[in-house]
């Protein structure tokens, strides 16, 4: 309860030890442990229950301490003994395919082919495949698979690239292996320096151990969407005790264990990615994020300066400092960062989406009270993002509050609404530049469509309510007020109370 599950990991087991009868005690001993991390206590008090009492989390972790020793077939064993058919029909199979990729069987990869529509295997069928081809040296066969797989992007896609392109060198496949390294991500970038200066990238999935790995970190990923984060934490611990090496597995388990309110446990995770690890830009990305979420401003800023103080910095780090400058709202600063990331994207295209840069230090020249900056940096990033709906929202909205050019404003926030219908946020901005050119009807009912597709955001209330009180609904007014009032900052909460108080005036209305 108090947040140490290590310390009770291991009274679970004493508690286990000491009455050996009571199974309740030794599966939470186990679930614990796996929960903690600490695989090795997990499996020497899951060999002590009778197989067919072991949970499937338990089942999970001693096929992955098989398979890391290379016992693929009895990992297998471990699995199809289970007492549910989740391990016989989700796992084993994997598993089961793997062990005869090992022994360069094709009828590993080709049993993937045949898994039922129904499998939760089969969004990875084609990822796994391709893993396993490389691994048994059949390059021609795996490339248009491995391609087709990163071409459909997801959250993954840059570590699948770089496992596919480290097979590829290892097949003497070098141009392959840059065309599979082609992306703006940071460790997409750092890949590409590593094959341009002949090192290893030691990301390749090769062993059945490696495989098993990448399946649970991709159903943790989905499972993660759910607010329980005790099966996704399970998954990823069982798939780094598998594969120690995977970075990507020790990334998502911090991010997991901070929205199972464990920060602290979630920063010291991430402490253990290796330096010189490909994925150690977006470690550092979630640990900056994560000690800015909890106000620690200055452990943070010391960790973004000390990344872009390396001679090797390039324009994903200085991006990095300037979202914790801006966090602390030293804005000016922030700018500068932003500029410098800029100046860097420049020299070695690709390694950031330019347009995003543009926008951020944008947004940061706006906090600093330098518009007509910040409205150029906008104008060049709807140069290179033309149909850009945030972009065009940004500098709509922008001009709209300072009474500049309203039908051009109203025009790009109608051009973004258009591109992006749903989004409250925009259709907001539509609303309010309808309200700014005397549209009443269509203001509020475009306000109200806003308002109902986003409850918690204050500022559409506001408007809303300025747009009813105006049109003479000043009671629905109040009502829209009031809604506002609960998630508003303490400026916007001041000019709220002023207009509940005495109502609309030209000092009270919202900007």
């Amino acid at each position: 309860m108090q947040g140490d599950e290590a310390r009770s990991a291991q009274l679970f087991a004493a508690m286990a030890a000491a009455d050996p009868a009571d199974r309740t005690i030794a599966r939470r001993a186990i679930a614990t442990a796996i929960q903690s991390g600490q695989a090795e206590l997990a499996i020497s008090l899951a060999r002590k229950l009778p197989a067919e009492q072991l949970p499937i989390d338990a089942r999970l972790m001693l096929a992955a301490d098989s398979l890391r020793k290379g016992k693929a077939k009895q990992a297998v064993t471990d699995l199809e003994k289970g007492v549910t058919t989740t391990e016989v029909d989700l796992f084993a199979p994997l598993v089961r395919a793997w062990e005869q990729t090992s022994r360069r069987k094709e009828s590993g990869p080709a049993s993937l082919l045949t898994l039922p529509e129904t499998s939760p295997l089969r969004p990875i069928a084609d990822e796994q495949r391709a893993a396993m081809l490389f691994a048994m040296g059949k390059a021609d066969e795996a490339l248009p698979i491995a391609r087709q797989v990163v071409e459909r992007g997801g959250g993954r896609g840059a570590r699948l690239r770089l496992a596919y392109a480290d097979a590829l060198v290892r097949l003497k496949r070098p141009q392959d292996a840059l065309g599979m390294l082609q992306g703006g991500d940071q460790a997409l970038a750092a890949g590409r320096a590593r094959l341009s200066a002949g090192q290893s990238l030691d990301m390749a999935i090769r062993t059945p151990a490696e495989g098993y790995a990448e399946m649970l970190i991709a159903l943790a990923i989905e499972l993660s969407r759910d607010d329980n984060k005790a099966l996704p934490i399970a998954l990823t611990q069982v798939a780094r005790h598998a594969n120690p090496s995977n970075s990507e597995a020790t990334i998502l388990l911090a991010l997991l264990l901070d929205g199972a309110d464990r920060d602290e446990d979630a920063l010291a995770v991430l402490k253990t990615v290796p330096a010189n690890d490909l994925l150690a830009g977006e470690a550092l990305d979630v640990e900056v994020r994560l000690l800015s979420d909890r106000k620690q401003y200055p452990a943070a800023l010391a960790r973004a300066n000390a990344a872009v103080a390396l001679p090797s910095a390039g324009s994903h780090d200085f991006a990095r400092l300037g979202n914790v400058l801006g966090d602390m709202d030293r804005h000016a600063e922030a700018a500068a960062a932003y500029q410098q990331a800029i100046s860097r994207s420049r020299v070695q295209p690709g390694e950031d989406s330019l347009w995003t840069l543009y926008l951020l230090r944008a947004a940061s020249l706006e906090q600093a009270n330098r518009w007509a900056e910040a409205k150029a940096d906008l104008a060049e990033a709807m140069r290179i993002e033309p149909d850009n709906a945030i972009v065009l929202n940004f500098l709509g909205y922008g001009k709209l509050e300072r009474g500049e050019d309203l039908e051009s404003a109203e025009a790009m926030i109608r051009k973004a609404s258009a591109l992006k219908p749903d989004d409250a946020s925009i259709t907001d901005s539509l609303g309010w530049a309808l309200f700014k050119r005397g549209q009443l009807a269509e203001a509020i009912e475009t306000l109200g469509k806003a308002a109902a597709g986003d409850p918690s955001q204050a500022e559409i209330h506001e408007h809303l309510g300025d747009a009813l009180y105006t049109s003479g609904r000043r009671i629905e007014a109040r009502f829209s007020w009031r809604a506002a009032l609960v998630n508003a900052d303490d400026a916007t909460k001041t000019r709220l109370e002023s207009k509940l108080e005495t109502g609309l005036t030209p000092a009270t209305a919202a900007p």
